[in-house]
């Protein structure tokens, strides 16, 4: 099969460097690794399987997890641990804290610490504040 023209996508980190160090072990690159591992996914996830729709009703809530087979235990684990994964790399617990009445404090992509207060706002705390909250 004939390879589409490549597009630029970012990866995190943590699977590049697996995909790097499972590619030597399979004699590929860290790319086709992942196109790899991305097509097996690909396979999996489209399979409408009894084992799969058992896998699916675990993820909902509507079957027990004792009751999966040890192979459907190990899709389900891979589904949760991807959903954790994904979900840490899109929180943004400052906003989540705000909205819970917490005042938070982090810094932004130019290194100056914000404020987000529960009421929405947002500021930029002066170096003198600066010093003071992070102890110095």
């Amino acid at each position: 099969m004939a390879d589409a023209a490549d597009r630029v996508t970012r990866v995190a980190a943590d699977l590049l460097d697996s995909a790097a160090a499972e590619g030597r072990r399979q004699s590929r690159s860290a790319k086709q690794q992942l196109d790899h591992w991305a097509r097996v996914g690909r396979a999996v996830s489209s399979q409408h399987t009894a084992a799969r729709q058992r896998v699916e009703a675990a993820l909902a809530g509507q079957l027990e997890l004792r009751e999966l087979s040890v192979e459907e235990g190990v899709v389900f684990n891979a589904e949760i641990s991807a959903a954790i994964q994904e979900s840490l790399a899109n929180a943004n617990y400052g906003q989540v804290l705000s909205k819970r009445g917490v005042t938070t404090v982090a810094l932004n992509d130019a290194g100056e610490l914000v404020e987000q207060r529960p009421d929405g706002i947002s500021m930029t705390v002066s170096p003198t504040r600066r010093a003071a909250r992070l102890g110095k």
